[in-house]
């Protein structure tokens, strides 16, 4: 942990900030994929670098280790509502990467299940409903603030 920030971000790299532990999410997200050997055969991943992953996942909450529901051998890592919702964040990194690294246009989209409509992910300003571009977002105290971020300019209530 990085014991001088206090930075969510920090944070939650900390957690999920590896090229593997993205993958897997991604695959646990969108492919509804559970089980060790699957995740193995998808990503082609070291079978002790998968270990490791999945049971940091498992200590941080973001997967619970089951037995599967149809009876059969072997164990299962379903994603619990906070590993889902790094899906978010997926979703987020894909559209980055279709805009400044896919030279040949979007390999994967992704569709919303009942209407078939494109899912994004999108910001918006909870008091005006505007999207600001990046230029016109800046940084301000937050409740959790040390010291030295606590002179950072205050929220505008």
């Amino acid at each position: 942990m990085y014991e001088r920030e206090n930075c969510s971000a920090a944070r939650a790299l900390e957690i999920v900030g590896e090229r593997w532990s993205l993958l897997i999410i991604r695959t646990a997200v969108f492919t509804d994929r559970t089980r060790f050997s699957e995740f193995e055969r998808r990503l082609g991943i070291a079978p002790n670098i998968l270990a490791k992953r999945l049971e940091g996942f498992v200590a941080d909450g973001l997967m619970e280790l089951r037995s599967p529901a149809d009876g059969s051998a072997g164990r299962e890592y379903v994603l619990t509502a906070k590993g889902r919702e790094l899906g978010l964040i997926i979703i987020a990194l894909t559209e980055w990467g279709d805009r400044w690294a896919a030279p040949d246009g979007a390999p994967i989209l992704f569709e919303h299940r009942e209407c078939g409509g494109l899912v994004h992910v999108t910001t918006a300003c909870d008091r005006c409903g505007q999207s600001p571009d990046m230029s016109e977002v800046t940084a301000v105290a937050g409740p959790g603030a040390n010291e030295q971020q606590s002179r950072l300019p205050q929220h505008r209530t």
